[in-house]
């Protein structure tokens, strides 16, 4: 059975067993973990990697389907589950466990997952897809937050936490957490005060740098550069990483060249570009032409000379030379 995430909190949820969360918003899957399940077992949690129920199967299902006098209900909550634990999965079905619930915790699931599928299918068994928090949600979140804690706020500092947060409810509730800390017996804070206290939700790493500026991104390109203080040896990974996606690119082009369309070129390229990539992919594309990108090679390579020459600038060269990147035109 398919559900929206928000629907699985009006579920009888007694009346089910096994319950499959895929997705990338880790923030709002622990939540729904937490407050919908976890409350009701207490000590009874059992967690689960995939790779330790497949390296011990036998373990696993002796483990879980023995009942104990003092030990009849679980909760059983298996992350990183991939399609590899589709098999065992079925097996545990068809016994039938009686008092134990079963959730599968996954990254995002393409549409041809056979897990996914069997999910989806299946009588009995719930699929819910837990996506990116869109900013609309995030807003709310932080203004609910600010209310509660009667702190007066503007819609700037709540940009600011928005983009921070980069569409994930649990880095954006840690930085909340944070704040709260911070502002005990405050009536407010000020633009300063929320700068200093808040992290990047992650650093950016140098593979989002460069894919934002081969798709003349410039306002992300900048704000990335400007986010993370990059060491001198961060240069020639990041300079090393452009010239891997700049190779990558001209590749794809010869796809194009073949198929005639960019979107297909992007799909049949071979390693896979992740989904969520793909759009990004196919915007540098449409912002380079093949005789660009093999120019921009050949730049690259010197300024990594450049950089190692000159190791004191070194981070300076090779901001400049992002921006400008993101700022060609292709004419």
């Amino acid at each position: 059975m398919i559900l929206k995430s928000f629907e699985i909190s009006k579920l009888k949820l007694n009346q089910h067993t096994f319950f499959l969360f895929y997705g990338d918003n880790e923030g709002l899957k622990e939540e729904t973990i937490k407050n919908l399940f976890e409350a009701n077992y207490q000590d009874k949690i059992y967690r689960y990697e995939e790779k330790e129920i497949l390296d011990n199967k036998d373990n696993f299902f002796n483990s879980v389907l023995t009942k104990s006098f003092f030990d009849n209900e679980k909760l059983i909550i298996i992350n990183r589950a991939t399609d590899k634990i589709k098999e065992t999965i079925e097996n545990i079905i068809e016994k039938n466990p009686q008092d134990i619930k079963f959730i599968l915790n996954s990254k995002n699931l393409e549409k041809r997952s056979v897990l996914r599928k069997f999910f989806e299918k299946e009588k009995g068994v719930i699929c819910a897809a837990f996506y990116e928090d869109n900013n609309q949600t995030l807003n709310s979140i932080i203004s609910q937050f600010f209310r509660n804690k009667k702190i007066s706020i503007s819609q700037q500092l709540i940009n600011i936490l928005i983009e921070r947060s980069r569409g994930d409810r649990k880095n954006l509730n840690n930085e909340l957490t944070k704040i709260e800390s911070f502002s005990l017996n405050k009536k407010n804070i000020n633009l300063q005060e929320i700068i200093k206290l808040t992290n990047l939700a992650d650093n950016y790493s140098a593979s989002e740098l460069i894919d934002h500026s081969l798709a003349k991104n410039t306002r992300k390109t900048a704000t990335i550069l400007n986010e993370n203080n990059f060491s001198d040896e961060d240069s020639i990974i990041i300079i090393r990483t452009l010239l891997a996606k700049l190779k990558r690119l001209v590749k794809i082009y010869e796809l194009v060249d073949e198929k005639n369309n960019i979107d297909q070129a992007v799909s049949a390229f071979k390693p896979p570009i992740f989904w969520k990539d793909k759009p990004l992919v196919t915007q540098q594309i449409r912002s380079w032409g093949k005789d660009k990108l093999k120019i921009l090679i050949y730049e690259s390579n010197e300024i990594e000379f450049l950089i190692k020459k000159n190791s004191s600038v070194g981070k300076n060269i090779l901001s400049d030379f992002i921006i400008n990147n993101s700022k060609k035109t292709n004419n």
